[in-house]
């Protein structure tokens, strides 16, 4: 029974330094520890640097080097830096501009938020904030619902986007297998009913007022900077000849820096000093974090006890697997850290609800993606917010009603079309 509070306490602990900002990778690590000194009823003290061993780099049952997770940290740390570059060369301002003659009514309002979401980096919704603004002063909106609509589209193609890091991580072996594709196809009501529930409050909000003039003339070479986030996908068919999901999207980012370079036509020396800006080591400590707890929590056999413990409960299986990973989004504000978190949590439940392995990745995935929406410390709704002098639970008349409905189809569809 230790071992289970060892985890409760592991994780209050995961969120109290989160809301203190601490890295979210020392937090996981830190809290493996206190999982394992708790565990020791069950394991061995030398268990414990055998487990954070194993999770990283060696396994001893297999005798050989692993390198998957170091795998995944390399590629999360270079996803973010094709982002920072975009951003930092004014790549994502020129696409937006030369997208615009293509959009009327508001539509824009929409398209900016969404093409800085194709660059999956923490508080992101603060570059296409001051945009917005602007944008929004044109249709006489207010800074409740430009800040609305900069969230909402920012995170549109979440559902259905393969790199981001949430869904590269529940789609590895070391979680739900699941194959990137077969979570996009479950996803893609959600992604659907996002789109609708965007479009719907954009032609509200903007239907009274007459769009704004901008300049006849256009420019569409900017269109060519949709390429570095769309050609680490094109990769993916690698994944038919036993190339690993994750090897395939290193080598489409390693290719679009280098397009993304090509695109710039800026000196060489320049641009790896914008790379150098943009390299971080918070990612990659991250994914370490959350292989070793996962790992630690497996050694503890926390997740046995847990699972014993649920066939005494009155609460549905499936209630579980989309309540925990909801409250989890909102408590961390963070995608990533709420899916590495919940899953250890619900996966004992999976076998009591009579969904497949598909569905219930895709209702932990979603559920997981909007409670980290709504959250209150997720950064991009802080930053957002204070750029547009406003509060995020402002917004909530707005979002609350519209994730109701998201999650409800979600879980409708993943019920009836993956039960059995």
């Amino acid at each position: 029974m230790l071992n289970l509070i060892g985890v409760v306490i592991a994780f209050i602990l995961i969120i109290i330094l989160i809301r203190k900002k601490v890295n979210f990778g020392f937090s996981l690590i830190l809290s493996s520890l206190i999982i394992g000194i708790f565990s020791l009823e069950v394991i061995t003290p030398l268990d414990i640097p055998k487990a954070m061993i194993e999770a990283s780099i060696y396994s001893f049952t297999q005798r050989e080097f692993m390198t998957e997770t170091l795998e995944l940290a390399v590629l999360m740390t270079l996803i973010y830096m094709l982002a920072k570059a975009m951003q930092e060369t004014g790549a994502i301002g020129k696409l937006i501009e030369s997208l615009r003659p293509f959009f009327s009514k508001g539509g824009i309002l929409g398209v900016i938020p969404a093409v800085y979401g194709l660059m999956p980096v923490p508080g992101g919704a603060l570059f296409s904030a001051p945009l917005v603004d602007k944008e929004g002063d044109s249709f006489q909106l207010d800074q409740n619902k430009k800040n609305f609509l900069n969230i909402w589209f920012r995170h549109v193609w979440f559902p259905v986007y393969p790199i981001s890091s949430a869904m590269i991580l529940v789609c590895t072996t070391q979680f739900s297998g699941v194959p990137i594709q077969n979570l996009m196809m479950a996803n893609l009501p959600s992604f659907l009913v996002v789109l609708v529930i965007g479009w719907y409050v954009l032609r509200r909000y903007t239907k009274t007022n007459s769009p704004p003039a901008h300049s006849s003339s256009r420019n569409y070479s900017g269109l060519l900077y949709l390429l570095p986030p769309i050609i680490p996908l094109l990769f993916y068919p690698l994944t038919f000849f036993g190339v690993s999901e994750t090897r395939c999207f290193l080598l489409g980012v390693v290719v679009s820096l280098l397009v993304l370079y090509v695109l710039l036509r800026i000196d060489g020396k320049q641009y790896l000093s914008i790379l150098k800006k943009s390299l971080t080591w918070n990612l990659a400590l991250a994914i370490f974090g959350i292989m070793i707890l996962r790992e630690m929590i497996t050694v503890s056999q926390a997740h046995v006890l847990l699972a014993q413990m649920m066939q005494g409960l009155a609460f549905p299986a499936l209630i579980m697997v989309l309540v925990i990973p909801f409250l989890l989004g909102v408590l961390t504000g963070y995608n990533l850290g709420a899916v590495a978190l919940s899953y250890p949590l619900v996966e004992p439940f999976f076998g009591f609800t009579g969904v497949s392995i598909v569905g219930l990745t895709s209702i932990l995935f979603m559920s997981s993606l909007l409670g980290y929406l709504v959250s209150p410390i997720h950064l991009c709704n802080v930053l957002s917010s204070e750029y547009l002098k406003t509060d995020t639970t402002r917004m909530y008349r707005m979002f609350l009603p519209a994730v109701a409905v998201v999650l409800c189809v979600q879980v409708v569809v993943c019920v009836v079309v993956f039960s059995g």
